[in-house]
Parts: structure tokens; C-alpha cells; sequence
């Protein structure tokens, strides 16, 4: 009995030390925990949490300038490139619209905030604006221009994604027009450049679960667990109807890839649970675009479309502001009609494209659809106040499954995707076939389900 005692500890020490799923779990039950019992030490641990996210932030531009340049490059065909771009888009945009309808027929069916009956005179306006600092979404014409790029070094420096993927798009062209033989160095420095930033990646998801620790601490300690009854029934409605978008979403996998969702939820479980754990999905997407690749994408397809969704893609978050705005009118006794409904949907697929990067943008979203509808008070958005953060989980893990469905769709549509090779790895074997260049992970460090590549090996 002491042996099988001794085993068990062995065995559960070894998978503490080379799991990061384990780990993460464990600084999430941890977090919550603290937050709990010691609410102003959790409220403190946010530094952790914001640390990592800054460290992270600092490798995703110089990360999707090589992996777009190099995928450019080795397609060959710049053609091909713009190509997945408008299809891209044209899957956005249809995913985006599902989320929001669904979104509005469950705010319909459940009525979350009926009977409620708020007085938006007794909402406090201020506290609105304290949340998005004043700020205002972007018009059309406004996000199309922020997207172009003013500075080289600014738009690495000021972290903008799509300026970063408009600079790797004419650096790629070039490279295609130049060729191989007038620029024979430049490619193999880039292709070292982005080994390096993974390497780096590596390192940095050692303190992915100090993270989680520090900000589940924080949300649980700041906030507790009183909006829980407070807005069970929003609460239960969006989780719900996210989890039926995402079922929509693994049907969807299956008849344009042949591909499991529960499979590859799997194979990328301790990148969902560290997004889910700090509330950000950015904190995911050097390690998701490595897994992507591995699993059988195209390095141009992965480069181009994943960063991109982050700004296009926000299925949760749609999910979000179309129940939130219904949720809002029943709470303060206003019925909206067909007709207004539908100004939702059309006001929320424009707005829900300028909001990432923008603080407080579900705020500015939901103020902008109500000075749409004129019939529901600005103050009555600070309804959602209490509830906001709550939210975060369910909006990260949908934007961010969202996004990597949208990768294997566009790279099936495309002709850029090898099923063989996307079946093995998400069965949990290494690939059998061809391998796409992925960085070797760090000495001691395992790469979970078989991602990674054998060091050297191309």
C-alpha cells in the first residue's frame, strides 16, 4: 500500500512538473480560492495577470510579420494570398451575423431581464464613461485608415495587428518580385527571426499559470461571486447560447473539413484554459498559430486569417451585445419590434468590427445601438456594469474557437489545408506526413498531443 501510495505521488509530481493544463487548472482553482477568502489580496495579484499579457503583446506583431511574410513567400502566388483574405472575410462576416441572431432569439425566448423594472434615471452615467475613458468606437472610413500604417516602427511599437499584417503583405510582395536569387538571405533571416520569437513564446508560457493565478485571484477577489444572483439568468443565457453557437461552429468544422471540434478543443486545452484564466485570448495566439500549423494549415492561411479574426471574428462578443441589448430594453420595460430588432443586428455587425483594441468597447458598442434604436436611455447601458467582466470567459473562448474553425475552413476553401496530417495530430499522433516548420520547444519543456516537431527537423 506504500508503494502504490509513493507511485501515485511520483506519477502526480511528474505531471504537475511537465503539464501546463495541470498547472493552469491548479493556479485557476488556486486564484478563485484566494479571491474568495482573502478579497483584498486577491484585488492585488492583478500585476501578475497584467504582467504576462504585456509580455505576450511584445512577441505577437514581430510573430505574425514573419509567419505572413514567410507564408507569402513559400506560397508563391500573391494571388492566392488575396484570395484567402476575401474569403476570410465572407466567413467572418456569415459568423458574426449567426451570432448575432442567435443571440437575438435567445434574448426573445429567455427574457432575461424581464421583470426587472429599472428606472434608467437611478443609473449612474459617469460610471459609463469611466469604463471607456470618454472613448468612442471608429467609424468605417476611421478603422479602414487606422489600419494603414503611418509608421513602420509605429505599428509595431503601438502593437496594431492589421497595420503589422499590411507592412508582412508588401514586405511578402516584394520578396515574391525580387525572388530568391536578388534577396537569397533575407527569407532564411525571417524564418530564423520567427523561430526565435517561438522560442521565446516557450519561455514565457512557464509563468502562464502565475498568470491565471493572479488574475482569476483578482476577478474573483474585485468582484465576488454576488452577480451571480444578481444576473443568473443573463449569466446562464449567454454561456448557453455561446455553447450552442459552438456546437453550430463543430458542425459546421465537420461538413467543410471533416475535422472535430471536440478534437481539437483537446489538442489546444491548455491554451483555451490560460485565455479562459486571464481573460484574454491575445495571450494565446502565438502558441494557437504554432498548433494550427502543426495541425495541417498553411503557414500563409494561419498567418493571414487568425490575426486577423481577432479584429473581424468577435463571435462572442456578438453573442454578447445582442443579448445584453435585449436584456437592457426588458429591464427598463421597453419592447423592442421586428423592425428594431433588426437595426440590432445591422448596428451590431458595423460597430462589432472597430471594437477590438478600443477600452470598454462592449460599452461603446451597446451606446451606439441605443442612440440607433432611440428608444433605450445611454445611462441604461450601466446596467451591464456589474456583470461585464463575468462575461470575459465566454467571450474569449468563442471569439477564440471561432477564429482557429475560421483558419481550417478558409484553409480547406482554399485547397491549403492537409486533412491526413490535421486528422493524425488532433487523434493525438505527430504527423506522419509533412511538417510544417514549428519551432523545437524549449530543453525539458514537452510539447502536449504530439505538436511539436523534432528539433531540427523541418
Amino acid at each position: 500500500m506504500p508503494h502504490a501510495t509513493g507511485s501515485f505521488a511520483r506519477r502526480a509530481g511528474r505531471l504537475l512538473r511537465t503539464s501546463l493544463f495541470v498547472q493552469v487548472l491548479l493556479a485557476l482553482l488556486l486564484g478563485v480560492l484566494v479571491g474568495r477568502l482573502w478579497p483584498q489580496v486577491g484585488t492585488s495579484l492583478q500585476p501578475l495577470g497584467d504582467g504576462f499579457v504585456r509580455l505576450i503583446k511584445a512577441v505577437i506583431s514581430p510573430l505574425v510579420f514573419c509567419v505572413v511574410v514567410a507564408g507569402i513567400t513559400k506560397a508563391g502566388d500573391l494571388k492566392s494570398f488575396g484570395r484567402i483574405g476575401v474569403k476570410a472575410l465572407i466567413w467572418f462576416e456569415v459568423a458574426t451575423s449567426v451570432a448575432l441572431v442567435v443571440g437575438l432569439l435567445a434574448g426573445n425566448v429567455f427574457t432575461p431581464g424581464a421583470g426587472m423594472h429599472v428606472d434608467p434615471a437611478s443609473l449612474d452615467k459617469g460610471a459609463v464613461d469611466a469604463q471607456t475613458g470618454g472613448g468612442k468606437l471608429p467609424s468605417a472610413a476611421q478603422f479602414i485608415l487606422e489600419a494603414l500604417p503611418n509608421s513602420a516602427v509605429g505599428a509595431f511599437a503601438e502593437n496594431s495587428l492589421l497595420q503589422v499584417l499590411v507592412l508582412a503583405c508588401l514586405v511578402g510582395a516584394a520578396l515574391l518580385h525580387l525572388g530568391q536569387q536578388r534577396v537569397p538571405q533575407l527569407l532564411p533571416l525571417i524564418e530564423q527571426a520567427q523561430d526565435v520569437v517561438f522560442t521565446i513564446v516557450g519561455y514565457l508560457m512557464k509563468l502562464a499559470p502565475l498568470a491565471v493565478f493572479g488574475a482569476t485571484a483578482h476577478l474573483v477577489g474585485q468582484y465576488g461571486l454576488g452577480a451571480m444572483s444578481t444576473y443568473g439568468k443573463l449569466i446562464a443565457v449567454c454561456y448557453g447560447v455561446a455553447l450552442v453557437f459552438l456546437v453550430l461552429l463543430g458542425f459546421a468544422l465537420k461538413a467543410v473539413t471533416g475535422l472535430s471540434l471536440w478534437k481539437f478543443v483537446r489538442y489546444t486545452r491548455e491554451e483555451l484554459l490560460l485565455a479562459l484564466g486571464t481573460g484574454s485570448s491575445e495571450t494565446v495566439m502565438p502558441r494557437m498559430m504554432q498548433k494550427l500549423r502543426a495541425a495541417g494549415c498553411r503557414d500563409d492561411a494561419v498567418g493571414l486569417v487568425l490575426p486577423t479574426g481577432y479584429s473581424f471574428n468577435l463571435d462572442g462578443a456578438s453573442i454578447y451585445l445582442s443579448i445584453g441589448t435585449l436584456f437592457i430594453a426588458q429591464a427598463i420595460g421597453v419592447h423592442l419590434s421586428l423592425g428594431q430588432q433588426i437595426t440590432v443586428v445591422l448596428v451590431l455587425m458595423l460597430t462589432s468590427k472597430g471594437m477590438a483594441g478600443v477600452p470598454g468597447s462592449a460599452f461603446l458598442a451597446l451606446s451606439a445601438t441605443a442612440s440607433a434604436l432611440g428608444v433605450i436611455p445611454a445611462t441604461a447601458v450601466a446596467l451591464l456594469l456589474g456583470v461585464d467582466r463575468i462575461m470575459d470567459s465566454m467571450r474569449v473562448a468563442t471569439n477564440l474557437l471561432g477564429n482557429c474553425v475560421a483558419v481550417f475552413a478558409v484553409s480547406r476553401w482554399e485547397g491549403a489545408l492537409d486533412r491526413v496530417t490535421a486528422k493524425q495530430v488532433l487523434a493525438g499522433a505527430a504527423p506522419a506526413g509533412r511538417r510544417q516548420r514549428t519551432a523545437p520547444a524549449p530543453a525539458g519543456q514537452e510539447e502536449p498531443d504530439g505538436a511539436a516537431v523534432a528539433p531540427g527537423e523541418k
